[in-house]
C-alpha cells in the first residue's frame, strides 16, 4: 500500500430558518389530523353592545350583561372592569366547557395558504421592519456610521465590555418592564456594527440584545404583555408576587450579563473560540461598516454627527412611546419614517451629498435586505393558524390541565413549569397564551390551596424559557436577519434554558412552601 485513502464523514447539517419553519407547518397539518379536536366556550366583551358574548363551539353566541355576577356564574374569576376598560381584548376560554369537537384535518393545501395569510396577518411588524431597513440603508449611504464607529472605538479601547453590559441591562429593563421583543430588532443595525469593530462576533450581538431582553420579559415585574395580562386573566392583581418576580429579575441579569462577559472575553482574547467562527468573515462583510468602498470622507463632520444623532433618537423615542403612549408597529414605522426622511435631505445635500436618486436608491437597498427577516415573522405564524383552526390547540390545553390535578403543591407547580414550556411551543405569544390558559390552569391552584400568582410566575418561566429555542417564535427572525445557524445559536444558548428552568423551579417551589 502506498497510501490510505481518506474517506468522507458524513456531517449532519442543520437546515436553515425557511426550511425548518416549512417542516414546522407540515407537521402542523399533519397533527390536526391525529390529535382531537375540540374547544372551550369563548368569552369576549361586544364594546358597541357593552355586553358580554359566549360562544358556544359549533353551537350558538350568548349575550349576557357586563356584570360581575355574569362572569362568576361562568366560573370566570376576572374583574369585570377588565373587559370593559379595554384591558382584555382577546377571547377568553371559559372553565370547564370543554368539548369535543368534529375532526378538522387541514389539507395539503393549507400548507401555503397558512404561509401566506400568517405572512398577511404580520403586516404591521413587517412594514416597521421594511421602514428600519430603509433608514439603515440610508445612515450607512451617508457614511455617519463609518466616521462614528472610528470615533467611537478609539475612545472605548481597552473597555469594550462595558458597553455590552450597559446594553444588556437596558435590554433586561426594557423586557422586564414592557416586554420589548420584537422591537428589539430595531436596535441591531446601530449596535451590531460596533460590536464587530470591537473584535466580538455574531452571538455577542444577538446575547447582548435578543439573549437579555428575553430574560428580562422570563422575569417581567410589570410587563403588560405577560404578567399583566395574565393576572387579569387569573383574575388577581399583578402587583401579587412581585417582589419574587424582582428579586427573580436581578438575579437573572447577573447570570446573563457574566455568562456574556466569560463569552465575550474568550472570543476576544481567541476569536477561533466563536460558535459562530465559520460564518465570520460573512457575518462581518454583511455588517461592518468600515472600509467600504461607496462611503462618504471618513471625517466625522458637523452633517454626519447631527445624521448619528436623529439616528440614534428614534431609539429611546421608539421605548418611551411603547412604554407611555400605547404604540405599536404602525406607530413605530410612522416615527423612523419620519426621521428617515430628515436623514435622507442631509444625506443628499450638501458638498458630499449623493443627490435624490443616491438617498432613494439607499432606502429600497436596506429595506430589500431585510424582506427575508420579514417573512420569516410570517411564516411562524402561520403554524399557528393551523392549529388553531384545526381545533386542538386547546385539545392540548385540556390535555394538559387534566395532568396535573390531585397533586401536591410542588409537584404540581413543577409539572405546571413543564406544561407551560410546551405550550409555549405551541402559542408562542406572551400574551396569547396567557389569555389562553390562564382562565383554565388558574383555578387549578385553588384546588391545591396554593396562592394563583404561582401559576402565573410558572407560565412566565416556562414559556419564555421554550421561546429561546422555538422556531415560532421570534428567534427565526433573529437569526435570519444576523445569518446566524440555528445549531450555533443551541450551543451558546442552552445553559440559559437550563437557568432559567432551574433557578424558575426553584423560586416556584420556595414560593409554595412559604404560601402553602
Amino acid at each position: 500500500m502506498t497510501g490510505l485513502k481518506k474517506h468522507a464523514h458524513f456531517r449532519l447539517k442543520m437546515p436553515g430558518a425557511f426550511v425548518i419553519l416549512f417542516l414546522l407547518t407540515v407537521i402542523a397539518v399533519l397533527a390536526t389530523w391525529f390529535v382531537p379536536a375540540g374547544s372551550y366556550s369563548k368569552l369576549s366583551y361586544d364594546q358597541p353592545n357593552k355586553q358580554l358574548k359566549v360562544h358556544v363551539p359549533d353551537g350558538p353566541t350568548h349575550k349576557l350583561p357586563a356584570t360581575q355576577d355574569s362572569l362568576k356564574e361562568l366560573g370566570v374569576k376576572i374583574d369585570i372592569k377588565q373587559f370593559t376598560s379595554g384591558g382584555i381584548t382577546q377571547e377568553i376560554s371559559v372553565p370547564g366547557t370543554y368539548r369535543r369537537l368534529k375532526q378538522r384535518p387541514a389539507s395539503v393545501v393549507a400548507i401555503p395558504n397558512s404561509m401566506v395569510r400568517g405572512t398577511i396577518e404580520a403586516v404591521d411588524i413587517m412594514v416597521f421592519i421594511f421602514v428600519l431597513g430603509g433608514l439603515i440603508g440610508v445612515v450607512k449611504a451617508s457614511g455617519a456610521f463609518e466616521s462614528g464607529l472610528m470615533a467611537l472605538t478609539k475612545k472605548t479601547k481597552g473597555h469594550e465590555f462595558m458597553l455590552i453590559f450597559l446594553v444588556a441591562v437596558l435590554m433586561v429593563l426594557g423586557g422586564t418592564l414592557c416586554g420589548i421583543e420584537e422591537e428589539a430588532v430595531a436596535f441591531y443595525p446601530i449596535l451590531v456594527p460596533v460590536f464587530i469593530a470591537m473584535g466580538y462576533d455574531s452571538i455577542v450581538s444577538v446575547g447582548a440584545i435578543f439573549l437579555a431582553s428575553s430574560v428580562g420579559t422570563a422575569f417581567s415585574t410589570i410587563n403588560p404583555f405577560s404578567v399583566v395580562i395574565a393576572s387579569n386573566a387569573a383574575g388577581i392583581n399583578f402587583t401579587q408576587g412581585i417582589a419574587w418576580r424582582i428579586v427573580g429579575c436581578v438575579v437573572a441579569a447577573c447570570f446573563v450579563i457574566a455568562y456574556l462577559y466569560w463569552y465575550s472575553k474568550k472570543v476576544k482574547n481567541d476569536p477561533s473560540f466563536s460558535y459562530a467562527y465559520e460564518d465570520r468573515t460573512q457575518f462581518e462583510k454583511m455588517w461592518s461598516v468600515t472600509g467600504e468602498q461607496n462611503s462618504i470622507a471618513r471625517i466625522f463632520d458637523f452633517r454626519q454627527k447631527l445624521i448619528l444623532i436623529l439616528f440614534v433618537i428614534t431609539f429611546p423615542l421608539m421605548v418611551w412611546g411603547v412604554m407611555s403612549q400605547g404604540w405599536w408597529f404602525p406607530t413605530m414605522a410612522a416615527s423612523f419614517l419620519t426621521f428617515a426622511i430628515f436623514i435622507m435631505f442631509l444625506t443628499a445635500t450638501g458638498p458630499s451629498g449623493i443627490g435624490e436618486k443616491g438617498v432613494v436608491d439607499a432606502f429600497v437597498a436596506g429595506s430589500s435586505s431585510l424582506v427575508g427577516v420579514s417573512l420569516i415573522i410570517g411564516l411562524a405564524r402561520g403554524i399557528n393558524i393551523v392549529l388553531n383552526e384545526g381545533m386542538i390547540s386547546d385539545t392540548m390545553l385540556q390535555f394538559s390541565s387534566s395532568l396535573v390535578t390531585h397533586m401536591s403543591g410542588p409537584l404540581f407547580i413543577l409539572a405546571m413549569l413543564l406544561i407551560f414550556f410546551v405550550l409555549g411551543f405551541i402559542v408562542p405569544s406572551s400574551s396569547g397564551l396567557a389569555v389562553l390558559s390562564m382562565p383554565i390552569m388558574a383555578p387549578l391552584a385553588d384546588t391545591v390551596d396554593i396562592p394563583r400568582f404561582v401559576v402565573v410566575t410558572a407560565y412566565q418561566f416556562g414559556q419564555y424559557a421554550m421561546l429561546f429555542l422555538a422556531p415560532t417564535g421570534l428567534v427565526m427572525a433573529t437569526l435570519q436577519m444576523l445569518d446566524m445557524k440555528y445549531s450555533h445559536w443551541l450551543k451558546f444558548v442552552w445553559p440559559v434554558v437550563v437557568f432559567v428552568l432551574g433557578f424558575g423551579a426553584i423560586i416556584l417551589v420556595a414560593e409554595v412552601l412559604v404560601y402553602s
